[in-house]
This record gives C-alpha cells, sequence and structure tokens, in this order.
C-alpha cells in the first residue's frame, strides 16, 4: 500500500504567460503517488494550463518539473508519454473521421511482422478496453458518428490503453451520465488501488468527496491551498475558489406570465440509418412568456436533437410545428429560425458555437452583421462597442475584445457564445447544457442571467444532465425518454424520483 503523501510529481514555481494573459503565477503543487489528486478553481484560474504543462503541451514556461524528484522537461505529449503521463482534455482530440480503434492507437499503431497495420489486434484490446468501460461499441465506428458522451468514454479508453503511471483528467465527467460516472469512479478506484496516480480536474464539487483524496486550489493564476479532502467542507473549498464567502446559489425570482411565447407541436427527427425509427417522435411542449423551461434526460434520449430540429439543422428529415406568439414560424433552416427570433447555445461550444481563431469581439457579432454594417462594409469600432457592452453586461474576463477567444477560459468562452445570441434580441432561447464544464461561481453567473433573460420576458428552453441544477432553475420540467416526451412537471411537484422514473421509461 503506498505511503501517504509520497510526491510523485512537483511543480516547482510555474509561471505561464500568453499575449495579454499570466495564466499561471509562481505556481507550486505537489502530486501524489497512487492518489487521486484534484485541482479545483475558478474558469480562468489556470487548471488547464497547469495540466497543459504537465501533459508536455506547453513547453514555453518558467519553473521547473520533478517526476520522482528528478528534473524533467517535456518537449511534447509524446515526451510526456514515454514518461507514463497521459492527459484527457476536457475538449476531446479524438480524430471524427477515424475509427474508435485507430483513435485509441493513434501514434502508436500496431503492426504485424510484415510492417502493415495489424487491425484485428487493434481492435481485439480496444474492445477490451471499452467493456471496461461498459461501452458497448464497435471498434469500427467511426468517433465521429458518437454522442459526446460516449466520445469522451473513448478518450479514457485510449489513456488507460497506454498503461500511464500518471493519467490526468480534466473534467472527464462533463458529458456522461450517472451510470457512466459511477463506471468512471469504479475504474479510478481499482487503478489507484494499484498505484496508478490520478490528476482530476473538475467543477462537479461533490465529485471530489466521492472520488478524492487531496485537492489543490488555484485562483487567478496563483496557488491558494493544498489539503486533504478530509480536512475541508465544500463550502471551504468554494469560499477558497472564489475568494470570499459563499452566496446562496440558484437564485430565482422572476415571474412568469400565461401568456404562452413558444410552443413546439408533434416535432419529430428520423433516424439517419434505421428506416422507420426516429431520434425524436411527436415531443410537444410549450414556454410561457418568463418561463424557464428544463428538458432532463438520460443520454440519449434525444434533447439535443429536439433543440437542434426546433432550430431547423435537420429540415429533410424532421417535421412538426412551431409557434412563436401563435403565429406559425418558418424554421427550415437556422437562418430562418433566428430570423424568427430562436437563438441556440449548443452543447459544444468550441466545436458549434465559436470560431476559435476568431476574437471576442468577431465572434459575438457573427449573427448580427447586418446591425453592425455600414454602406456595406464592417463598422469595426461598432462591432468592438457591442461586443465591450456585452462583455461587461456579462462578466467576460478578458483584457480586451480583440482577444482570440481561443486564449479564453471555458466558462469565458460560454459566456461570449451567450452574448452572440442576445445580440440577436430573441423571443426563445435554447439553451443545451449551458453550464457545462464551468465552475460553481461561473454557474452561479449563467443562472443570476438566466433569471434576469426571463425576468425581461424571454422563453427559455433548457437542457440539463445536473438535477439539482434542473430542478432549481427550471419553473416546468419536461423529461424525455428515447425520443419521446414522457412527463412535465411543475417545480412544486418535480423530485429527483419523479423525474428519473420518466426518464427511464421504455427500458431506456
Amino acid at each position: 500500500m503506498t505511503e501517504p503523501n509520497t510526491t510523485i510529481l512537483r511543480a516547482d514555481h510555474i509561471t505561464k504567460r500568453f499575449p495579454g494573459v499570466t495564466a499561471l503565477n509562481d505556481v507550486t503543487c505537489d502530486i501524489y503517488k497512487g492518489k487521486v489528486n484534484a485541482i479545483v478553481g475558478e474558469n480562468g484560474a489556470g487548471k488547464s494550463t497547469l495540466m497543459n504543462i504537465l501533459a508536455g503541451v506547453h513547453q514555453d514556461y518558467n519553473g521547473q518539473l520533478f517526476l520522482d524528484d528528478e528534473p524533467v522537461a517535456f518537449e511534447n505529449p509524446k515526451a510526456a508519454q514515454n514518461h507514463g503521463i497521459a492527459i484527457i482534455h476536457q475538449e476531446l482530440n479524438l480524430i471524427p473521421y477515424l475509427s474508435v480503434a485507430e483513435n485509441i492507437f493513434l501514434g502508436r499503431e500496431v503492426v504485424n511482422r510484415c510492417g502493415f497495420l495489424d487491425s484485428d489486434r487493434m481492435h481485439f484490446s480496444s474492445r477490451d478496453s471499452l467493456e471496461q468501460l461498459n461501452l458497448s461499441v464497435e471498434p469500427t465506428t467511426p468517433v465521429a458518428e458518437l454522442r459526446v458522451g460516449a466520445q469522451q468514454i473513448v478518450e479514457i479508453a485510449k489513456a488507460l490503453s497506454l498503461n500511464a503511471r500518471i493519467i490526468i483528467m480534466d473534467e472527464p465527467t462533463s458529458a456522461l451520465s450517472d451510470q457512466e460516472t459511477e463506471i468512471l469512479f469504479k475504474l479510478i478506484r481499482n487503478v489507484t488501488a494499484k498505484n496508478v496516480t490520478i490528476i482530476y480536474i473538475t467543477h462537479k464539487l461533490d465529485e471530489l468527496f466521492q472520488i478524492g483524496d487531496h485537492v489543490t486550489i488555484l485562483r487567478d493564476g496563483r496557488y491558494i491551498s493544498s489539503r486533504p479532502l478530509s480536512e475541508l467542507t465544500q463550502d471551504d473549498i468554494v469560499r477558497q475558489m472564489v475568494g470570499r464567502d459563499v452566496q446562496k446559489f440558484f437564485i430565482k425570482d422572476h415571474e412568469k406570465s400565461e401568456d404562452i411565447v413558444f410552443a413546439a407541436e408533434n416535432m419529430s427527427l428520423a433516424h439517419p440509418t434505421r428506416k422507420g425509427d426516429y431520434l425524436v417522435k411527436n415531443a410537444s411542449f410549450s414556454v410561457k412568456k418568463g418561463e424557464v423551461f428544463g428538458l432532463f434526460g438520460l443520454m440519449g434520449a434525444g434533447r439535443t436533437e429536439l433543440l437542434e430540429t426546433i432550430f431547423g439543422i435537420h429540415p429533410r428529415s424532421s417535421f412538426g410545428q412551431i409557434y412563436i406568439d401563435n403565429k406559425r414560424v418558418n424554421n427550415a433552416s437556422p437562418q430562418k429560425a433566428i430570423e424568427a427570433g430562436i437563438g441556440l447555445v449548443p452543447e459544444d461550444r468550441k466545436q458549434e458555437g465559436l470560431i476559435l481563431n476568431m476574437t471576442v469581439a468577431e465572434n459575438i457579432s457573427l449573427v448580427c452583421l447586418k446591425d453592425i454594417e455600414e454602406n456595406g462594409f464592417l463598422n469595426s469600432r461598432r462591432e468592438q462597442d457591442v461586443a465591450a457592452d456585452y462583455a461587461n453586461k456579462l462578466n467576460i474576463k478578458t483584457p480586451t475584445v480583440k482577444q482570440i477567444v481561443n486564449h479564453l477560459s471555458g466558462g469565458n468562452q460560454q459566456k461570449v457564445v451567450l452574448a452572440k445570441w442576445l445580440t440577436t434580441s430573441p423571443k426563445v432561447l435554447l439553451l443545451d447544457e449551458p453550464t457545462r464544464g464551468i465552475d460553481i461561481n461561473a454557474k452561479n453567473e449563467i443562472y443570476q442571467l438566466i433569471n434576469e433573460l426571463a425576468e425581461s420576458g424571454l422563453a427559455i428552453v433548457m437542457v440539463s444532465s445536473e438535477l439539482p441544477e434542473i430542478l432549481a432553475i427550471a419553473d416546468r420540467i419536461g423529461v424525455m425518454s428515447m425520443g419521446r416526451i414522457t412527463g412535465v412537471f411543475s417545480q412544486q411537484e418535480a423530485s429527483e424520483e419523479k423525474l428519473l422514473k420518466a426518464a427511464i421509461v421504455n427500458g431506456q
């Protein structure tokens, strides 16, 4: 059994700067062998930057790394892997059009004696790794065909197949169901029992006390403290993360009217490959002025697909009627949906919500260009003024709206996506997992923003996988199972038991 506090990896006085931002400022922390070492902090605290340094992604920094008390410097991620360090990124690094097996063995392909790829061996080994994680997917399946949660499990399988001594997990459960999360936790317990070290980044503080041994807290790029989790409470951690007393979360004081702003009737989306089957089937619901309508369901229930259908992303394979202010609207394309007053904040902000190599201002103005042009040309000053106004309203932490959006933290990137849609003055706002991968304080800011938007009369549809969140923020909750809405509950009558029961209808 591993002795307590045996340091395997040490980051000593690490400082890392990006253009206009000091991401890490003289950070020192120890990683203990055979333990689950949690790293927590608000978005922008420097967690992911530190992990990228430990994994060889960033090489240009001040300070020193020590592995087994020996100084090390990794010129690239492959060098870190050769030293037994693997990382699972929050934003998945899979190649979408390669197969599951090809992704798992990317860069270390198995070849036979003739030098050709040994696909059978890679498929067999991949299937074994996937079975450990209880994922029933053929290794030949292209990753692009998998939902985000399944792709996350493939990332975990890839890291485990490396036989790493240290596995860095950056928000590994952000897209996993409760069942998949429990499978992951069981696997983590098994590997730490074999002296494998886990570095675990999460914003879900309840997870820390289920799986963690030790926690290091960062704030604004600086080291704050490092303690065994057994010595702390959740309030202690939050207080150190945000630098002030714990505030009340899930503030909701808006009032909804009885006027129905939005209605969806018999929304259906055909399955792309199974003839006669549906991803969404006859889903109907309405949203009142100033109401937050929550959508809950287990992975694969069809929540994201329902929002995409409403937004006109699948016009050739979907049908149903959309009404705004009792008038039927044309949602035959996303452009038509936007013109009708619908905005969609997607689940995957980096792939679907942002253009990462463009600035904050350019991203915010993407859907309102007609409002900031002048004589057919873009008015850059007006674009920057609009962006600066929303950056201020949403508390987007950026040195300037000219900053490249890829340099922002995940939470601030999400706020940029929200700002983009608010520039269109929508009547209906569709939010797909709007707090995914966001720390507890940034979540509170998003909740307050949702509350303010509802108070202004906006109709909001919000998908969330977190039961406490949706129970607290939604006025009514629709539950989906196998593409159908199986129940609608008011906030007063809803409970975790009722929602989960409705979510597993039809054997899901």
